[in-house]
């Protein structure tokens, strides 16, 4: 664990949602079961559909959402359990970027507060060291000084998330969860943000936690890659080994969404590709929960539930025909 910055044992989040009235108190596993690892300078790439649990997710790890069971450890401390996180060394520690730039930023808040103010509330008092790191971090994102006086309102969406990701960085975290960063944004601006956070992870020794339903901005940026379909990882492993030999029916179909002129291996023949839609976390399917979208179904998938298991070194998949997917 000493070697991890973040690790994650066997993480749930479930919410009890309903009444009596209502037909009943049920539960939702909107994070069942997740076993993670994020070294020092890595980045992970989190993908899955809309509502799998990648957002709960990263709310757990910052300590904004208490998990049903499991441990989480960030920076060699435990923020689960029945002892509340230091939540001051938590900021050192970890941070997060938004999905929409816009409404993650104080709107009666220049710039120069929105980064200053993180600065005060860690015990940096002197004005003049305040100021030189607001000016530096406004740098590194690519903003001039003369935006530090200008409010949200009078920046673009990309200019916004450069406010963001500084507002993110301005206490040196260790590791930083990019929720969506680029969504937003118009596709001009997108690559611009990937590239300067790229930057910024080498420059600043950053580990990067990338969720994302876009597997084209995950293969660009990630080290490794964890695929999550409703609360559960389904597979996980170098970025190479899932997008040129993926061996979850749903990773394959998330590849053979991808928008690509070439022919990808593996993902791009006939049947790849899921049917029907995404089940709800109230009710999941019993085994596999993609048996009823996957192509591969057997009576086994809906009899037990896989293990995520290796299928070659550092590379896991949760399948029972792991070893026949080619």
């Amino acid at each position: 664990m000493a070697e991890q910055l973040l690790s994650l044992d066997d993480l749930a989040v479930h919410f009890k949602v309903g009444s009596m009235l209502a037909g009943g108190i049920k539960t939702l596993k909107a994070v069942d079961g997740v076993t993670l690892d994020v070294k020092p300078g890595e980045c992970l790439g989190l993908v899955g559909e809309s509502g799998c649990g990648k957002s709960t997710l990263a709310l757990a790890i910052m300590g904004l959402l208490l998990p049903t069971q499991g441990r989480i450890h960030v920076g060699g401390q435990r923020i689960s359990g029945d002892t509340p996180p230091d939540r001051m060394e938590m900021a050192r520690t970890v941070q997060m970027v938004f999905q929409d730039p816009y409404a993650s930023l104080n709107p009666r808040q220049t710039v120069r507060r929105t980064l200053a103010d993180p600065l005060h509330l860690h015990g940096v008092g002197d004005k003049a060291e305040v100021e030189a790191r607001v000016i530096d971090m406004m740098a590194k994102v690519g903003l001039r000084p003369e935006h530090a006086d200008r409010y949200p309102h009078e920046f673009s969406g990309g200019q916004r998330q450069r406010i963001g990701i500084a507002r993110a960085l301005i206490l040196k975290p260790k590791l930083v969860i990019c929720d969506e960063p680029v969504s937003a944004l118009d596709v001009s601006i997108r690559a611009q943000i990937i590239n300067l956070l790229l930057e910024l992870k080498d420059e600043m020794g950053l580990a990067y936690i990338m969720i994302s339903h876009d597997l084209g901005v995950v293969e660009h940026v990630s080290d490794r890659v964890a695929v999550m379909y409703l609360g559960r990882i389904v597979e996980q492993g170098g970025w190479q080994e899932i997008f040129e030999d993926p061996r979850h029916p749903y990773t394959r179909a998330l590849i053979a969404a991808i928008p690509d002129p070439f022919h990808r291996a593996a993902a791009t023949v006939a049947g790849a590709k899921a049917k029907g839609e995404i089940a709800s976390a109230l009710n999941p399917p019993p085994g596999c929960h993609f048996n009823p979208r996957c192509p591969m179904k057997a009576d086994l998938c809906t009899a037990e539930v896989p293990l995520l298991e290796a299928v070659a070194p550092g590379h896991l998949a949760a399948c029972h025909f792991r070893d026949r997917i080619i």
